[in-house]
């Protein structure tokens, strides 16, 4: 009964606003004066240094905390997903589905990701890679991306892309708070009841006292109504909980630091292989992840420098529960110590010692560490040229030494009415060690493997003013001594890792546009061309666009309408995945002199039927109503 009345006041509601909208609209937007708000962006990852866009050698990705306020209830990996270059694999899935980040056509163990500018990974994990699952929109501030080999600025495995999430930032206010909560479906194309299944909380209080800062947050989800298996009849939930607590201290004019402390865990219910047929249907088979992470940052600032130290711990604890039940155990020690200098807004240094210590449980304890002097500057000149040029000397403790470098021109061609066109160029290299789960792991663990090397070139166009971007970038990226799982003993079913002999290319077009022609409305869109060179693709769309359009309908009240199209695929097996096109809604309304925001989005409007993952459940037609409150 409950579910059926959720239904019915739903599609209501959807009736009445679709009648209004478009007079709402009119009305709405005839208050507004013809003004433009502008595009200029300042990033940071690419260099580390703030850059106005302009400047850098780089097409970085930016999400805003306002972007982020615009998708509510969706999932980290759902917002990524929209970014030209980036497909995100089984974010359309059930919400406890492994995902895939296959980024210019690389593989998880190619991306890096950093949280408040510090690495994190799982040294226990096959990829080495970090789970966006673990993070909660809600703990977000912003986001930058850049694509790429990055190893330069950032280290090991930093190949495809780096993605940088920022965490919110305690109030300027003695005492602010924030309270998020929503109630959405969460059922496949097939199932139309509209039953609440998936329940999203949060708060967040922050504040600054004198010379202390501090914020703690908390967020909890729960989702229930889909089987993970295609197949399968039962519901398999997902819960997560997060808590983060960050204290900073300004102690001098020119000395302070921060400390941080999180813990997350999430319990997925996964299905998988029938003892009987071994075909992939419901099973009682769970996935439990838990993170502890804290760490300690200080900062002395002198004349036009400062010199900054982040020490952080990062410890996994994993399972799987099946009939061959597993446990991880793993470990990492992050510090990274660097001085930054600006010699009078042209001319950037930094200059750091970064040093990683992993460690995992497997067959008793095993570890690697890895110690990188690093340089890197960047020049920003009068006339229109800039370069962005750094290395790094890799030293591994099973593996040696080994050199990474980054050269990045670019020039930008001032033009009349606040408008730029810039040219750029980058050549960069990486390198990937092989990780701990592929030297001493349990399933095909290979002692004598070789690190991967990975490089980038890239060459594009931006073209861009207060209330436009347009860019265009081809890249081609080339693998060397890649490892893959390969079948060694084809009799016996045995697998092992190996490194792959040859080189193998991936190359691609990046264009983006961004447009805001008046202050109520904006354009989004990306276009996605990937090709791997004599090699076919895995889940990798040749193909993919993504277009968002936002009003804001009143000063109150934002409404957005975005699409994507993906283009035929492959899975495992060679099984072909067809084409498809999806399209979500989203409309939020502000009270209370802008203290409370009410919001409700549709995803996958038309229900369209597609297969993201061979095997697994998809999600159709979903819905979700929620509100933030803030003061």
């Amino acid at each position: 009964m409950h579910g059926h009345t959720f239904s019915h006041v739903l599609q209501k509601t959807m009736n009445k606003r679709t009648l209004s909208f478009g007079a709402m609209a009119l009305l709405c937007t005839l208050g507004y004066a013809q003004q433009v708000q502008e595009l200029d962006e300042v990033v940071v990852t690419d260099s580390r240094f703030e850059l106005k866009r302009e400047n850098s050698g780089k097409t970085v990705i930016k999400i805003t905390s306002e972007e982020l306020d615009k998708n509510q209830g969706k999932s980290l990996a759902e917002v990524i997903n929209t970014k030209s270059g980036i497909e995100i694999g089984g974010s359309r899935s059930n919400a406890g589905q492994n995902l895939g980040y296959y980024i210019r056509g690389g593989a998880n163990r190619q991306v890096l990701v950093l949280i408040d500018g510090v690495q994190v990974t799982d040294p226990s994990a096959i990829n080495n890679d970090f789970d966006l699952r673990l993070v909660d929109l809600s703990q977000i501030e912003s986001i930058e991306i850049v694509k790429g080999a990055a190893s330069t600025l950032y280290g090991n495995a930093a190949a495809t892309a780096v993605i940088s999430i920022t965490t919110k930032k305690a109030s300027d206010k003695p005492l602010a708070a924030t309270f998020r909560s929503s109630i959405g479906t969460n059922q496949s194309r097939d199932d139309k009841n509209y039953n609440p299944a998936d329940f999203s909380n949060s708060v967040g209080v922050s504040g600054t006292s004198g010379k202390v800062t501090y914020r703690a947050g908390f967020a909890q989800q729960y989702t229930d109504g889909l089987s993970a298996a295609a197949s399968g009849t039962e519901r398999d939930p997902f819960s997560r909980f997060n808590t983060d607590v960050k204290i900073g201290y300004q102690a001098t004019e020119r000395f302070s630091v921060a400390v941080f402390g999180n813990y997350d865990k999430y319990k997925a219910d996964i299905d998988g292989f029938s003892p009987i047929d071994f075909s992939f249907t419901d099973t009682d088979d769970q996935s439990i992840s838990t993170q502890y992470r804290a760490g300690i940052a200080p900062r002395f600032d002198y004349g036009n420098g400062s010199v900054r130290a982040s020490v952080a711990y990062n410890k996994i604890e994993r399972e799987t529960i099946a009939e061959y039940s597993s446990e991880y155990n793993a470990n990492s020690l992050v510090v990274d110590v660097y001085n930054k200098y600006n010699f009078n807004d042209r001319f950037y240094t930094i200059v750091g010692l970064n040093y990683i210590r992993n460690e995992a449980g497997f067959d008793g304890d095993k570890d690697f560490s890895i110690t990188d002097p690093y340089a890197n500057v960047v020049w920003v000149s009068g006339f229109g040229l800039n370069m962005n040029a750094g290395a790094r000397l890799n030293n591994h403790s099973d593996y040696g030494t080994h050199f990474t470098y980054n050269l990045n021109p670019s020039f930008t061609f001032k033009l009349e009415e606040n408008r730029y066109l810039k040219a750029l160029g980058s050549f960069s290299t990486s390198y990937i060690a092989p990780n701990l789960s592929q030297l001493y792991g349990f399933y095909g663990a290979n002692p004598d493997l070789d690190p991967e090397e990975d490089r980038t070139l890239e060459g594009g166009l931006e073209f861009g003013s207060k209330m436009f971007r347009l860019s265009a970038l081809y890249f081609n990226r080339n693998e060397e001594n890649r490892i893959d799982y390969l079948l060694i003993d084809p009799e016996n079913y045995v697998y092992q890792y190996r490194n792959v002999s040859g080189d193998f290319t991936v190359h691609g077009v990046e264009t983006e546009l961004s447009l805001k022609p008046v202050d109520f409305i904006r354009l989004d869109a990306n276009y996605t061309f990937t090709e791997k060179k004599d090699e076919v693709t895995l889940r990798i769309p040749k193909h993919k666009i993504n277009a968002t359009a936002g009003f804001d309908v009143c000063p109150d009240t934002f409404v957005s309408v975005s699409y994507q199209y993906m283009d035929d695929r492959l899975d495992a097996g060679g099984i072909a995945m067809d084409s498809f096109s999806v399209f979500d809604a989203y409309i939020s309304h502000t009270i209370l002199n802008n203290k409370m925001k009410l919001f409700a989005n549709v995803s996958n409007i038309f229900n369209e039927d597609y297969v993201e993952l061979v095997g697994y459940t998809t999600r159709g037609r979903n819905v979700r109503l929620g509100f933030s409150l803030m003061f």
